[in-house]
Protein backbone atom coordinates (compact mmCIF):
# COMPACT_ATOMS: atom_id res chain seq x y z
CA UNK A 1 0.00 0.00 0.00
CA UNK A 2 1.54 3.30 -1.07
CA UNK A 3 0.36 6.60 0.36
CA UNK A 4 1.38 10.13 -0.55
CA UNK A 5 -0.16 12.21 2.23
CA UNK A 6 -0.58 11.53 5.96
CA UNK A 7 -3.86 9.70 6.46
CA UNK A 8 -4.27 10.93 10.00
CA UNK A 9 -4.77 14.34 11.54
CA UNK A 10 -1.98 16.87 10.99
CA UNK A 11 -3.81 19.24 13.35
CA UNK A 12 -3.06 16.85 16.22
CA UNK A 13 0.26 18.61 16.81
CA UNK A 14 0.64 21.86 18.76
CA UNK A 15 2.37 24.50 16.63
CA UNK A 16 5.98 24.87 17.64
CA UNK A 17 6.16 21.50 19.38
CA UNK A 18 8.26 18.68 17.91
CA UNK A 19 6.63 15.84 15.99
CA UNK A 20 7.88 12.30 16.66
CA UNK A 21 6.99 9.74 14.00
CA UNK A 22 6.81 6.19 15.38
CA UNK A 23 7.06 3.23 13.02
CA UNK A 24 5.01 0.37 14.48
CA UNK A 25 1.55 0.17 16.01
CA UNK A 26 1.83 -2.11 19.06
CA UNK A 27 1.60 -1.48 22.78
CA UNK A 28 5.01 0.18 22.95
CA UNK A 29 3.91 2.89 20.53
CA UNK A 30 0.62 3.16 22.44
CA UNK A 31 2.46 3.87 25.67
CA UNK A 32 4.78 6.33 23.92
CA UNK A 33 1.66 8.23 22.86
CA UNK A 34 0.38 8.53 26.43
CA UNK A 35 3.73 9.99 27.50
CA UNK A 36 3.85 12.27 24.45
CA UNK A 37 0.52 13.75 25.55
CA UNK A 38 2.04 14.72 28.90
CA UNK A 39 4.91 16.40 27.03
CA UNK A 40 2.46 18.51 25.03
CA UNK A 41 2.94 16.37 21.94
CA UNK A 42 1.20 13.70 19.92
CA UNK A 43 3.10 11.07 17.99
CA UNK A 44 2.55 10.47 14.29
CA UNK A 45 2.04 6.75 13.84
CA UNK A 46 2.71 4.46 10.90
CA UNK A 47 0.20 1.68 11.57
CA UNK A 48 -0.80 -1.43 9.70
CA UNK A 49 -4.47 -1.12 10.68
CA UNK A 50 -6.70 1.62 12.15
CA UNK A 51 -7.75 -0.57 15.08
CA UNK A 52 -4.25 -1.58 16.15
CA UNK A 53 -3.15 -1.02 19.74
CA UNK A 54 -1.47 2.35 19.14
CA UNK A 55 -3.79 3.55 16.36
CA UNK A 56 -6.67 3.44 18.85
CA UNK A 57 -5.14 6.28 20.86
CA UNK A 58 -2.94 8.27 18.44
CA UNK A 59 -4.53 11.28 16.73
CA UNK A 60 -2.29 11.35 13.65
CA UNK A 61 -2.20 7.94 12.00
CA UNK A 62 -0.73 6.98 8.64
CA UNK A 63 -1.98 3.59 7.46
CA UNK A 64 0.75 1.75 5.62
CA UNK A 65 3.43 -0.91 5.54
CA UNK A 66 6.75 -0.37 7.28
CA UNK A 67 8.43 -2.38 4.52
CA UNK A 68 7.27 0.15 1.90
CA UNK A 69 9.61 3.12 1.44
CA UNK A 70 6.80 5.42 0.26
CA UNK A 71 4.74 4.68 3.36
CA UNK A 72 7.79 5.41 5.50
CA UNK A 73 8.28 8.70 3.66
CA UNK A 74 4.64 9.64 4.32
CA UNK A 75 5.03 9.01 8.04
CA UNK A 76 8.34 10.88 8.17
CA UNK A 77 7.14 13.92 6.24
CA UNK A 78 7.46 17.00 8.45
CA UNK A 79 8.49 15.02 11.54
CA UNK A 80 11.40 16.13 13.71
CA UNK A 81 12.52 12.56 14.25
CA UNK A 82 11.55 9.04 13.22
CA UNK A 83 11.78 6.23 15.78
CA UNK A 84 10.37 2.73 16.28
CA UNK A 85 8.37 0.36 18.44
CA UNK A 86 10.02 -2.63 16.71
CA UNK A 87 13.31 -3.30 14.94
CA UNK A 88 12.10 -4.78 11.65
CA UNK A 89 12.20 -1.81 9.27
CA UNK A 90 14.61 -2.64 6.41
CA UNK A 91 17.89 -0.84 7.02
CA UNK A 92 18.21 0.04 3.33
CA UNK A 93 14.99 2.04 3.63
CA UNK A 94 16.32 3.87 6.67
CA UNK A 95 19.54 4.75 4.87
CA UNK A 96 17.47 6.13 1.99
CA UNK A 97 15.42 8.26 4.39
CA UNK A 98 18.59 9.59 6.00
CA UNK A 99 19.98 10.49 2.57
CA UNK A 100 16.78 12.51 2.04
CA UNK A 101 17.37 14.46 5.24
CA UNK A 102 15.19 12.48 7.66
CA UNK A 103 16.38 12.29 11.29
CA UNK A 104 16.24 8.56 12.18
CA UNK A 105 16.88 7.50 15.80
CA UNK A 106 18.30 4.94 16.34
CA UNK A 107 20.06 4.75 13.02
CA UNK A 108 20.37 1.69 10.78
CA UNK A 109 24.00 0.96 11.72
CA UNK A 110 22.86 0.47 15.30
CA UNK A 111 19.51 -1.13 14.50
CA UNK A 112 21.00 -3.93 12.39
CA UNK A 113 22.47 -5.37 15.60
CA UNK A 114 18.95 -5.89 16.92
CA UNK A 115 17.76 -7.37 13.61
CA UNK A 116 20.40 -10.03 13.08
CA UNK A 117 21.65 -12.07 16.03
CA UNK A 118 24.85 -13.14 14.31
CA UNK A 119 25.73 -9.56 13.37
CA UNK A 120 25.06 -8.58 16.98
CA UNK A 121 27.20 -11.38 18.42
CA UNK A 122 30.12 -10.49 16.16
CA UNK A 123 29.88 -6.79 16.97
CA UNK A 124 29.62 -7.41 20.71
CA UNK A 125 32.67 -9.63 20.57
CA UNK A 126 34.56 -6.85 18.76
CA UNK A 127 33.87 -4.37 21.56
CA UNK A 128 34.79 -6.87 24.27
CA UNK A 129 31.27 -7.46 25.60
CA UNK A 130 30.76 -10.90 27.20
CA UNK A 131 28.89 -13.31 24.93
CA UNK A 132 28.62 -17.11 24.94
CA UNK A 133 30.68 -19.01 22.35
CA UNK A 134 28.82 -18.89 19.02
CA UNK A 135 29.07 -19.80 15.36
CA UNK A 136 27.33 -19.18 12.06
CA UNK A 137 25.41 -22.27 10.94
CA UNK A 138 25.31 -22.53 7.16
CA UNK A 139 25.24 -26.32 6.87
CA UNK A 140 24.53 -29.45 8.87
CA UNK A 141 28.28 -29.99 9.11
CA UNK A 142 28.67 -26.56 10.74
CA UNK A 143 26.04 -27.50 13.30
CA UNK A 144 27.58 -30.87 14.12
CA UNK A 145 31.05 -29.35 14.46
CA UNK A 146 29.69 -26.80 16.93
CA UNK A 147 27.80 -29.53 18.81
CA UNK A 148 31.06 -31.41 19.32
CA UNK A 149 32.98 -28.25 20.26
CA UNK A 150 30.58 -27.41 23.12
CA UNK A 151 29.93 -31.00 24.25
CA UNK A 152 26.33 -30.91 23.07
CA UNK A 153 25.36 -27.71 24.94
CA UNK A 154 23.78 -26.15 21.85
CA UNK A 155 21.22 -23.39 21.57
CA UNK A 156 20.16 -22.99 17.93
CA UNK A 157 18.68 -19.64 16.92
CA UNK A 158 17.10 -18.08 13.87
CA UNK A 159 19.24 -15.07 13.10
CA UNK A 160 16.24 -12.87 12.31
CA UNK A 161 12.68 -12.53 13.48
CA UNK A 162 12.61 -14.63 16.65
CA UNK A 163 10.96 -13.30 19.80
CA UNK A 164 9.19 -14.55 22.95
CA UNK A 165 10.83 -17.95 22.65
CA UNK A 166 10.11 -18.32 18.93
CA UNK A 167 13.08 -19.10 16.72
CA UNK A 168 15.05 -20.79 19.54
CA UNK A 169 15.70 -24.53 19.78
CA UNK A 170 17.59 -26.80 22.18
CA UNK A 171 18.36 -30.05 20.30
CA UNK A 172 19.28 -32.89 22.63
CA UNK A 173 21.35 -35.02 20.26
CA UNK A 174 23.46 -34.84 17.12
CA UNK A 175 20.68 -36.61 15.23
CA UNK A 176 18.03 -34.15 16.39
CA UNK A 177 20.28 -31.21 15.58
CA UNK A 178 21.09 -32.57 12.13
CA UNK A 179 17.44 -33.06 11.22
CA UNK A 180 16.41 -29.67 12.62
CA UNK A 181 19.15 -27.72 10.87
CA UNK A 182 18.50 -29.46 7.57
CA UNK A 183 14.81 -28.64 7.78
CA UNK A 184 15.34 -25.00 8.74
CA UNK A 185 18.02 -24.30 6.15
CA UNK A 186 15.86 -25.90 3.45
CA UNK A 187 13.09 -23.50 4.50
CA UNK A 188 15.47 -20.56 4.06
CA UNK A 189 15.92 -19.74 7.76
CA UNK A 190 19.37 -18.21 8.43
CA UNK A 191 20.82 -19.76 11.58
CA UNK A 192 23.43 -19.35 14.27
CA UNK A 193 24.26 -21.41 17.35
CA UNK A 194 25.61 -20.53 20.75
CA UNK A 195 26.66 -22.46 23.80
CA UNK A 196 24.07 -22.97 26.51
CA UNK A 197 25.27 -21.50 29.79
CA UNK A 198 24.63 -22.77 33.32
CA UNK A 199 21.79 -20.30 33.71
CA UNK A 200 20.98 -18.89 37.13
CA UNK A 201 18.42 -16.35 35.89
CA UNK A 202 17.89 -13.66 33.26
CA UNK A 203 18.55 -9.98 33.90
CA UNK A 204 17.81 -6.82 31.97
CA UNK A 205 20.04 -3.75 31.98
CA UNK A 206 18.31 -0.80 30.33
CA UNK A 207 19.80 2.52 29.35
CA UNK A 208 18.84 5.64 27.40
CA UNK A 209 21.23 7.64 25.24
CA UNK A 210 20.90 10.95 23.40
CA UNK A 211 22.46 11.63 19.99
CA UNK A 212 24.66 14.24 21.68
CA UNK A 213 25.99 11.57 24.04
CA UNK A 214 24.27 11.86 27.43
CA UNK A 215 23.50 8.38 28.80
CA UNK A 216 21.57 7.13 31.83
CA UNK A 217 21.13 3.49 32.93
CA UNK A 218 18.20 2.30 35.02
CA UNK A 219 18.59 -0.17 37.90
CA UNK A 220 19.15 -3.75 36.72
CA UNK A 221 16.03 -5.94 36.93
CA UNK A 222 15.38 -9.66 37.05
CA UNK A 223 13.38 -10.93 34.08
CA UNK A 224 11.34 -14.03 34.89
CA UNK A 225 10.69 -16.18 31.83
CA UNK A 226 7.93 -18.76 31.32
CA UNK A 227 8.07 -20.80 28.11
CA UNK A 228 10.37 -18.18 26.61
CA UNK A 229 8.06 -15.25 27.42
CA UNK A 230 8.76 -12.62 30.07
CA UNK A 231 6.03 -12.98 32.67
CA UNK A 232 7.50 -10.82 35.44
CA UNK A 233 10.13 -8.13 35.98
CA UNK A 234 11.44 -7.38 39.47
CA UNK A 235 13.18 -4.06 40.10
CA UNK A 236 15.80 -4.02 41.35
CA UNK A 237 16.98 -7.59 40.72
CA UNK A 238 16.84 -9.26 44.15
CA UNK A 239 20.07 -10.43 45.78
CA UNK A 240 22.19 -9.23 42.87
CA UNK A 241 25.69 -8.48 44.17
CA UNK A 242 26.56 -4.78 43.90
CA UNK A 243 29.64 -5.51 41.82
CA UNK A 244 27.64 -7.54 39.31
CA UNK A 245 24.88 -4.92 39.16
CA UNK A 246 27.41 -2.20 38.44
CA UNK A 247 29.07 -4.37 35.79
CA UNK A 248 25.71 -4.92 34.09
CA UNK A 249 24.86 -1.20 34.12
CA UNK A 250 28.26 -0.28 32.72
CA UNK A 251 27.92 -2.97 30.07
CA UNK A 252 24.63 -1.43 28.91
CA UNK A 253 26.29 1.99 28.72
CA UNK A 254 29.23 0.57 26.76
CA UNK A 255 26.98 -1.23 24.28
CA UNK A 256 24.91 1.92 23.72
CA UNK A 257 27.99 4.04 23.14
CA UNK A 258 29.97 1.59 21.03
CA UNK A 259 27.03 0.64 18.80
CA UNK A 260 25.78 4.21 18.52
CA UNK A 261 22.35 3.42 19.95
CA UNK A 262 20.02 6.36 20.58
CA UNK A 263 16.80 6.21 22.54
CA UNK A 264 16.14 3.32 24.92
CA UNK A 265 18.26 0.17 24.78
CA UNK A 266 17.50 -3.06 26.63
CA UNK A 267 20.47 -5.38 27.11
CA UNK A 268 19.05 -8.76 28.07
CA UNK A 269 21.57 -10.75 30.07
CA UNK A 270 22.23 -14.27 31.25
CA UNK A 271 23.40 -14.53 34.85
CA UNK A 272 25.28 -17.79 35.15
CA UNK A 273 28.10 -19.53 37.01
CA UNK A 274 31.55 -19.47 35.47
CA UNK A 275 33.99 -22.39 35.58
CA UNK A 276 34.92 -21.40 39.13
CA UNK A 277 31.32 -21.29 40.28
CA UNK A 278 31.27 -17.50 40.51
CA UNK A 279 28.29 -15.46 39.26
CA UNK A 280 28.90 -13.63 36.00
CA UNK A 281 26.95 -12.25 33.03
CA UNK A 282 26.78 -12.54 29.24
CA UNK A 283 24.63 -10.73 26.69
CA UNK A 284 21.60 -12.61 25.41
CA UNK A 285 19.66 -10.14 23.25
CA UNK A 286 19.44 -6.43 22.42
CA UNK A 287 16.29 -4.36 21.93
CA UNK A 288 16.64 -0.78 20.66
CA UNK A 289 13.31 0.61 21.85
CA UNK A 290 11.25 0.51 25.04
CA UNK A 291 11.09 -3.05 26.32
CA UNK A 292 8.80 -5.32 28.32
CA UNK A 293 11.32 -5.46 31.18
CA UNK A 294 11.17 -1.67 31.46
CA UNK A 295 7.42 -1.36 32.02
CA UNK A 296 8.02 -1.14 35.77
CA UNK A 297 9.45 2.35 35.23
CA UNK A 298 5.95 3.71 34.55
CA UNK A 299 5.08 3.48 38.24
CA UNK A 300 8.36 2.73 40.01
CA UNK A 301 10.75 5.30 38.59
CA UNK A 302 10.94 9.09 38.32
CA UNK A 303 11.15 8.87 34.51
CA UNK A 304 9.44 6.06 32.60
CA UNK A 305 11.16 4.37 29.69
CA UNK A 306 8.55 5.82 27.31
CA UNK A 307 9.11 9.44 28.32
CA UNK A 308 12.85 8.84 28.36
CA UNK A 309 12.78 7.38 24.86
CA UNK A 310 10.98 10.44 23.50
CA UNK A 311 13.34 12.79 25.29
CA UNK A 312 16.37 10.85 24.08
CA UNK A 313 15.47 10.68 20.38
CA UNK A 314 14.63 14.41 20.44
CA UNK A 315 18.02 15.03 22.10
CA UNK A 316 16.41 16.56 25.18
CA UNK A 317 18.13 16.31 28.58
CA UNK A 318 17.36 12.92 30.11
CA UNK A 319 15.22 12.47 33.20
CA UNK A 320 16.12 11.02 36.58
CA UNK A 321 16.18 7.22 36.77
CA UNK A 322 15.84 7.09 40.56
CA UNK A 323 13.35 4.57 41.95
CA UNK A 324 10.25 5.95 43.67
CA UNK A 325 9.89 2.86 45.89
CA UNK A 326 12.28 0.22 47.22
CA UNK A 327 10.69 -2.49 45.05
CA UNK A 328 8.50 -2.56 41.95
CA UNK A 329 7.16 -5.70 40.28
CA UNK A 330 5.70 -5.82 36.79
CA UNK A 331 3.54 -8.85 35.96
CA UNK A 332 2.39 -9.46 32.40
CA UNK A 333 -1.23 -10.16 31.57
CA UNK A 334 -1.16 -12.91 28.95
CA UNK A 335 -4.25 -14.36 27.34
CA UNK A 336 -5.18 -17.66 29.01
CA UNK A 337 -6.26 -20.89 27.33
CA UNK A 338 -9.86 -19.61 27.41
CA UNK A 339 -11.33 -16.12 27.67
CA UNK A 340 -13.54 -15.87 30.78
CA UNK A 341 -17.11 -14.65 30.41
CA UNK A 342 -16.57 -11.94 33.04
CA UNK A 343 -15.85 -8.73 31.10
CA UNK A 344 -12.36 -7.29 31.48
CA UNK A 345 -13.76 -4.04 32.89
CA UNK A 346 -15.37 -6.04 35.71
CA UNK A 347 -12.15 -7.95 36.34
CA UNK A 348 -10.28 -4.65 36.65
CA UNK A 349 -12.81 -3.41 39.18
CA UNK A 350 -12.42 -6.60 41.20
CA UNK A 351 -8.62 -6.21 41.24
CA UNK A 352 -8.87 -2.62 42.45
CA UNK A 353 -11.43 -3.55 45.09
CA UNK A 354 -8.91 -5.95 46.62
CA UNK A 355 -5.68 -4.14 45.73
CA UNK A 356 -6.39 -0.43 45.19
CA UNK A 357 -2.66 0.25 44.94
CA UNK A 358 -2.20 -1.94 41.81
CA UNK A 359 -1.64 -0.03 38.57
CA UNK A 360 -3.24 -1.72 35.55
CA UNK A 361 -2.01 -1.03 32.00
CA UNK A 362 -4.03 -2.58 29.16
CA UNK A 363 -3.13 -2.47 25.48
CA UNK A 364 -6.52 -2.32 23.75
CA UNK A 365 -6.09 -5.87 22.47
CA UNK A 366 -8.68 -8.62 22.31
CA UNK A 367 -8.08 -12.05 23.81
CA UNK A 368 -5.89 -14.64 22.15
CA UNK A 369 -4.21 -17.47 24.02
CA UNK A 370 -0.72 -16.38 25.05
CA UNK A 371 -1.13 -12.84 23.72
CA UNK A 372 0.27 -9.93 25.73
CA UNK A 373 -2.84 -7.90 26.50
CA UNK A 374 -1.51 -5.81 29.38
CA UNK A 375 0.52 -5.71 32.55
CA UNK A 376 0.23 -4.63 36.15
CA UNK A 377 2.75 -2.70 38.23
CA UNK A 378 2.94 -2.70 42.00
CA UNK A 379 5.45 -0.82 44.17
CA UNK A 380 6.18 -1.18 47.86
CA UNK A 381 8.66 -1.89 50.60
CA UNK A 382 8.63 -5.68 50.92
CA UNK A 383 9.37 -7.84 47.89
CA UNK A 384 7.43 -10.99 48.97
CA UNK A 385 4.19 -9.04 49.48
CA UNK A 386 4.61 -6.88 46.38
CA UNK A 387 5.42 -9.89 44.21
CA UNK A 388 2.53 -11.95 45.56
CA UNK A 389 -0.05 -9.21 45.07
CA UNK A 390 1.18 -8.30 41.57
CA UNK A 391 1.04 -11.96 40.52
CA UNK A 392 -2.44 -12.42 41.98
CA UNK A 393 -3.72 -9.29 40.26
CA UNK A 394 -2.32 -10.26 36.84
CA UNK A 395 -3.63 -13.80 37.17
CA UNK A 396 -7.11 -12.54 38.05
CA UNK A 397 -7.18 -10.34 34.96
CA UNK A 398 -6.39 -13.46 32.92
CA UNK A 399 -8.64 -16.04 34.60
CA UNK A 400 -11.34 -14.07 36.47
CA UNK A 401 -10.72 -16.05 39.66
CA UNK A 402 -8.36 -15.57 42.56
CA UNK A 403 -5.53 -18.10 42.52
CA UNK A 404 -5.37 -18.06 46.33
CA UNK A 405 -9.06 -18.81 46.75
CA UNK A 406 -9.94 -15.30 47.95
CA UNK A 407 -13.62 -14.33 47.95
CA UNK A 408 -14.88 -10.79 48.43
Amino acid sequence: MAVTEPAGNPNAHVPGMPVVAVIGDGQLARMMQTEAIELGQSIRLLAGAPDSSAAQVAADVVIGDYKNIDDLRAAARGADVVTFDHEHVPTEHLRQLISEGVNVQPGPDALVNAQDKLVMRRRLREIGAPVPPFAAIESVDDALAFFDAVDGAVCLKARRGGYDGNGVWFPGSREELSALVGKLLDAGTPLMAEKKVALVRELSAMVARRPSGEVRPWPVVESVQTDGICTEAVAPAPELPDELAQRARQLAVTVAEELGVTGVLAVELFEYRDDNGQPTIAVNELAMRPHNTGHWTQDGCVTSQFEQHLRAVLDYPLGSVERTAPVTVMANVLGGSVDPELPMARRMADVWARFPHVKIHLYGKTWRAGRKIGHVNLSGDELPRVRREATLAADYLVNARWADGYTA
